[in-house]
């Protein structure tokens, strides 16, 4: 299996066993998410009451690399707006697309949405 990166929306989806959490665990081990997509999950669990740092240290464990998110991450990202913004595409979504772009990596995700996109990144959807 080679290397993704995984949206938050993967990422949850795998921690509350959601559908399409099969399809996440079979990249543990080669997966990556930003640090940014990461602030997404973190977020998630903080609304759950769920304390991010200990879940995060789980996750990693999992074999998911949480990266950097980089001024060339960043580039990308804001280089992605005019392409994305009439899909309704947000910040994080389009940096998790950006780090897919700039690590040349396929980005595993839960919305199909991103299906339609043409930004020059392999998108995968879980559902």
């Amino acid at each position: 299996m080679s290397r993704v990166v995984l949206d938050a929306s993967a990422v949850l989806a795998l921690l509350q066993d959601e559908p399409g959490a099969s399809e996440v665990e079979r990249h543990l081990g080669q997966a990556v998410i930003s640090t940014v997509n990461w602030a997404e999950v973190a977020g998630a669990l903080a609304a759950r009451g769920l304390p991010p740092a200990p879940v995060r240290v789980a996750v990693e464990a999992l074999g998911i690399d949480v990266e950097p998110f980089d001024v060339e991450a960043a580039d990308e990202t804001g280089s992605l707006w005019t392409a994305t913004r009439d899909k309704g595409i947000s910040l994080a979504d389009r940096a998790c697309l950006a780090v897919g772009r700039v690590l040349e990596l396929p980005v595993v995700t839960a919305d199909r949405d991103w299906l339609e996109l043409d930004v020059g990144v392999d998108v995968r959807c879980i559902r």
